[in-house]
């Protein structure tokens, strides 16, 4: 039986441990970020891997910083055949790397080398691409810059958000990995070095990137609303108010008004400029200290302090 020591920690990498214990690998240990507070009520929880861990009876490893630490050299000392790691959260040290007696491997989400880092999903729906994927590669020192030993696409709609496109990449992450472990095994895979001029980045997004410029087209728009949704969440300031952006719409119309102008609204519907003559139909929002509310809701009894023509929006 092939020894792994698993290391992951969001609903991302869940699927993809579970898929490992059920296909008989035996796992020697996972390891996950520390528990979170969560919530209003800060309730302290364990991570989407930890709980499929602590399920299966296996040993749970939590280092706040895993360099120099006691979990680290557990992890050394068992010795496993193969480290998978798949959205773990921290740099793996070279000397972990080199415990594995097979191969140390990555389960990316990202069709490599486009989208190195820690937010490639983001990004990918945030530059409007039209696919993206998951990439099973070999860990080195240097971020996200193994050779791959295979790789898989999968569509983004006009639907998708981050949320969604995380479960779609961790199904099919997992049955990747399925796949190519057993060939990694029998030695029957040529690993292909990344392109280096093809290498494009895609860094935790800050929280200065989570507003909204009204200066972009509206189709931008969409994407970087999908894309920061369900979090972080996308936001611009309505009528002086910070208000996040659930859901908005491309409207197939034209507008010589400036970007955050009000172009047209009634008791339903909500729509201003944008850049490149765009207008945006917004229909899901969550002004700072609300719940989020429908456009109609939104609107109703707010109708009068919003004025067609005037800058309601930047």
């Amino acid at each position: 039986m092939t020894s792994v020591i698993f290391m992951g920690t969001p609903k991302f990498s869940a699927p993809i441990l579970q898929s490992l214990i059920d296909h008989d690998y035996d796992v020697l240990a996972v390891v996950t970020q520390p528990d979170r507070p969560v919530g209003r009520k800060h309730v302290l929880t364990a991570s989407p891997v930890k709980q499929v861990a602590v399920a299966n009876g296996l040993e749970v490893l939590q280092p706040a910083k895993l360099g120099g630490s006691p979990e680290l050299a557990r992890a050394i000392e068992l010795a496993p055949d193969l480290i998978v790691t798949a959205a773990f959260g921290q740099f793996l040290p070279t000397k972990l790397l080199k415990a594995a007696k097979v191969a140390a491997v990555n389960v990316h989400a990202s069709l490599l080398p486009k989208y190195r880092g820690g937010a490639p999903v983001h990004y990918a729906i945030m530059n409007g691409d039209k696919e993206t994927g998951v990439s099973i590669m070999f860990m080195e020192k240097k971020m996200d810059a193994g050779d791959v030993l295979a790789q898989r696409a999968i569509p983004i709609t006009d639907q998708d958000d981050v949320g969604s496109m995380f479960d779609k990449l961790s199904d099919l992450g997992r049955d990747l990995l399925l796949e190519t472990l057993p060939k990694l095994l029998a030695g029957e895979i040529t690993p292909v070095k990344q392109d280096d001029q093809l290498v494009t980045f895609a860094p935790t997004i800050k929280s200065n990137e989570e507003r909204v410029d009204l200066n972009l087209s509206a189709h931008l728009i969409d994407c970087k609303v999908r894309a920061l949704r369900p979090f972080p969440t996308a936001h611009i300031y309505l009528n002086g108010v910070r208000t996040k952006l659930w859901q908005v719409r491309v409207l197939d119309q034209t507008t010589d008004l400036k970007p955050g102008q009000l172009v047209s609204k009634d008791k339903h519907h909500l729509a201003i400029a944008t850049g490149e003559n765009g207008v945006l139909a917004i229909d899901e929002l969550q002004p700072a200290g609300k719940p989020k509310l429908s456009i109609t809701d939104f609107l109703n009894g707010s109708t009068d302090a919003l004025t067609v023509g005037e800058q309601v929006a930047e």
